[in-house]
């Protein structure tokens, strides 16, 4: 099991995004569809059939509803059936085409910074700040991606993230008892969040780290609220909630700076304290910290525990992909050799059950774009201003796309390389 468990882990972290754009090209098929950017004076076009909702609010309370119940699909799927694969709505304070469509979707997520730019959420806006590397762009933004992302792919880094992994899972399963149950997602989030914010700014378990979790709850759980920002509102007991932990990380930046910033760098902080740029202020450095903590609490976690709970449902892929397991470690003890990072890439069963739990689990159920110019897609109009939620969930379970779409079925990947 601690082996499972911590392949299963190292596997989602690494191929994650990889994942998702192998998904993107399995079920997106361009066909010959028409697609005109500019005025429509012309042309008679109508906006997808839909409903906007109440005044203000819009669907979003039915769409935030849904997104945390079993069946998270049930809203866009109820006005999939209703009005089409592309429809009209008002969520998160704006009027939206929501797109189940894989080539209108496609076509939205290909198109320049003239046609569509991406957009969030206004509670999403507001928690992560005008500082958050979502939002900012030009030299800076490309300067903070090439230094964070050359620290993520350092053989330094891999090697700490591969040893914590094994230590924290150790740890943890030296705390079960038959006699209780295991809450898998608890589990992993304390494990995959320790790991990440080690990564980050070097915090090691104790009192910081646990006030941090407790704080870092409250910040998470407004990302999806309706953005009302007065006393008691869920986003506002988010935003104080990140106050404090910011904080918490500008202290760990002042004592950096007050013992001396090694040459070396050992987490993201010291990655961009040591650029020279004036840009990167302590404050930037500080939010985007918070930010960047959101897959160790958020998808990573889920993405382990419907890993467990799929395998649990399915004894043959369980047996495969502990045979495959168990033998890779018996190679490893024999030579005396640790994990590393890469040793995922021998083990391809592994890589197909991550694969189909993305699939299926749909981590990232869709993204938001907004229209800079009235745009016209398959006979719709888009107004100019208005945003389109391209929504991959209902993609992955189309039976169209998935033979059996809502079996676990990792096989159906090692069919699709071969």
């Amino acid at each position: 099991m601690e082996n499972l468990l911590l392949t299963v882990l190292i596997c989602s972290a690494t191929t994650f995004l990889s994942t998702v754009l192998i998904l993107y090209r399995n079920y997106f098929k361009f066909g010959s569809v028409c697609f005109n950017i500019g005025s429509s004076k012309n042309r008679r076009l109508s906006l997808p059939l839909g409903s906007l909702g109440w005044p203000f609010l819009g669907e979003t309370i039915e769409f935030v509803s849904c997104a945390y119940s079993d069946c998270p699909e049930s809203f866009v799927n109820k006005r999939r059936h209703r009005y089409g694969k592309v429809f009209k709505s008002h969520i998160f304070g704006s009027p939206t085409i929501v797109s189940t469509d894989a080539e209108v979707s496609k076509f939205v997520l290909q198109s320049d910074a003239k046609a569509f730019v991406p957009s969030y959420p206004k509670s999403l806006t507001e928690l992560m700040g005008k500082s958050s590397i979502l939002f900012i762009n030009g030299s800076l933004q490309r300067r903070i991606h090439g230094l964070i992302g050359a620290f993520f792919k350092s053989p330094h880094l891999k090697a700490q993230i591969t040893r914590d992994m094994q230590k924290y899972i150790q740890e943890s399963m030296a705390t079960w008892r038959d006699d209780l149950p295991i809450f898998i997602q608890d589990e992993t989030k304390n494990i995959a969040f320790q790991v990440l914010v080690k990564a980050l700014i070097s915090l090691d378990p104790g009192e910081d780290m646990e006030f941090l979790k407790k704080q870092f709850q409250e910040f998470i759980a407004g990302l999806m609220s309706i953005p009302i920002n007065i006393p008691g509102s869920r986003l506002y007991r988010s935003l104080q909630a990140k106050k404090k932990m910011v904080k918490l990380v500008q202290k760990i930046i002042q004592a950096k700076k007050e013992s001396g910033i090694s040459n070396v760098s050992k987490d993201v902080v010291d990655v961009l304290l040591n650029d020279t740029s004036d840009r990167l202020t302590d404050d930037l450095i500080a939010d985007n910290m918070i930010d960047m903590m959101i897959p160790g609490e958020d998808s990573v976690p889920l993405l382990m525990t419907l890993a467990i709970k799929y395998l649990s449902d399915s004894p043959t892929a369980l047996q495969q992909l502990t045979k495959e397991n168990m033998e890779f470690k018996t190679i490893k003890e024999q030579l005396g050799e640790p994990l590393c990072w890469s040793d995922y890439l021998s083990l391809p069963f592994t890589q197909n059950v991550i694969t189909e739990t993305l699939r299926m689990g749909n981590i990232i159920n869709g993204v938001m774009r907004k229209a800079m110019k009235d745009v016209e897609i398959k006979g719709y109009q888009i107004p100019k201003g208005w945003c389109v939620f391209t929504y991959f969930r209902s993609v992955h379970l189309d039976e169209n796309n998935y033979d059996g779409a809502y079996d676990f079925n990792p096989w159906r990947w090692q069919v699709r390389i071969s």
